[in-house]
């Protein structure tokens, strides 16, 4: 990958509206908007005449699910994101549903961009956590209109797709931590884990007292040279920590050192990415598609990692990934937790010509196991998971998981 100049930018576009049409069309083509590439060309997956007749959640504990129904009849399910998804909820019913309702979902692209025009005092987290929902379950009702998974929509396959193992712990020793790997790889065959460096948010505090130091040699000297290793700061550090947490890293022969800084401190992060010869990672908190274009272009991080309900659903993630393959960049979403949003990651990975090596996969107690949420479950095997071969996401929810849900609706008049 080339690093890591700034990309010089262009004067701000004129009054479009005071233009002579053609020179309008001209200017929308250099300014292409919320996320577009260029050579962007707007979805339709389906043939346009049905409508979007009910939108309904179910929330319980930390998950939402949605289904969208249309005036014919026909259903498709999808996820709200992760984190307060009650509140989550009530955005979808109260600021999301209304731009949805009547609409075309043929046209996602146009609804999605509506959802986020109509909303453009609250930018943009729970607005793009609650169009999640609608933008994944319209998704899974092209696959089931049309009886394919959804990355063969797009021209991917659905073989078995190599997964990386993903700590979320800072509460566990270099030893333990080593352990619990070794195990993993030996049982399920991973071939590749990331841990947990430093503090969220931290401030360049550690966990416990030397912790990052003894963590980063003892996960490498316990798997060996042939595991791929990943490390997460969470938006720990300042750059000057950051670096130095990083020279490490790149001693050990670390693939990716994700959000070292906080992640709003592009400047930050860029100014770490000069200055390792390693990849940087970013992006998992993003939604803004302006703000990704500055991320990319400004090459503050080397693989893109959007998450498909924190950045509002399949539809603005493809974007991101166009603007990421624009600029010779790869993409690994961030998915840590076995709800629908690491299903939905598995289809994007496998339609996206810049896929990165493997998808996230945790190792912590899985949110799925028994298939409380959905089924089948994901499994490992090899290091891999088949990505589920139904039409739409290829899985179905659990109604039993739904029976007890808290129950929103909205339908059009």
């Amino acid at each position: 990958m080339k690093r890591r100049e700034f990309l010089k930018t262009t004067g701000a576009l004129a009054a479009v509206a005071c233009l002579h049409p053609t020179a309008a069309v001209a200017a929308q083509s250099r300014y292409p908007y919320l996320g577009r590439t260029e050579d962007y060309s707007d979805f339709q997956v389906i043939e346009p005449g049905r409508k979007v007749r009910k939108v309904e959640s179910w929330t319980k504990g930390s998950y939402g699910i949605v289904r969208v129904t249309t005036n014919d009849g026909k259903e498709g399910w999808g996820q709200l994101s992760t984190f307060e998804p009650d509140i989550t909820a009530t955005v979808l019913h109260r600021q999301v549903a209304r731009h949805v309702l009547n609409s075309d979902p043929a046209r996602i692209d146009e609804l999605v961009d509506r959802v986020v025009d109509a909303n453009m005092k609250f930018p943009w987290s729970y607005v793009c956590r609650a169009l999640a929902g609608v933008d994944t379950a319209i998704w899974d009702l092209y696959g089931k209109l049309l009886g394919k998974p959804v990355c063969v929509l797009l021209g991917g396959k659905t073989d078995p797709f190599p997964v990386y193992g993903s700590s979320m712990r800072r509460d566990i020793s270099p030893e333990d931590e080593a352990a619990r790997m070794l195990k993993l790889r030996d049982a399920l065959g991973f071939k590749a884990f990331k841990i947990r460096l430093g503090v969220a948010v931290g401030h360049d505090r550690d966990a416990a007292p030397g912790r990052t130091e003894k963590l980063i040699p003892a996960i490498r000297k316990a798997l060996g040279d042939e595991v791929r290793l990943l490390a997460d700061g969470n938006s720990c550090y300042t750059p000057p920590k950051a670096i130095e947490v990083g020279r490490i890293l790149e001693a050990n022969n670390y693939f990716w050192f994700e959000e070292p800084c906080p992640y709003w401190e592009l400047e930050w992060t860029a100014e770490v990415a000069a200055a390792l010869k390693m990849n940087v990672a970013g992006g998992e908190q993003d939604n803004d598609m302006a703000q990704w274009r500055r991320m990319l272009r400004m090459n503050a991080v080397d693989i893109a990692q959007p998450d498909l309900c924190y950045n509002g659903g399949f539809t603005r993630s493809w974007r991101v990934a166009k603007m990421a393959e624009q600029l010779g960049k790869k993409v690994v979403p961030h998915s840590s937790h076995l709800s629908l949003v690491t299903v939905f990651s598995f289809h994007l990975m496998a339609a996206i010509p810049n896929a990165g090596p493997v998808v996230e996969f945790t190792i912590e107690p899985e949110s799925n196991k028994g298939e409380p949420l959905y089924s089948p479950a994901l499994v490992v095997k090899d290091g891999k998971v088949k990505i589920p071969d139904g039409p739409g996401w290829g899985v179905t929810i659990n109604p039993a998981w739904l029976k007890d849900a808290d129950y929103k609706k909205s339908e059009a008049a």
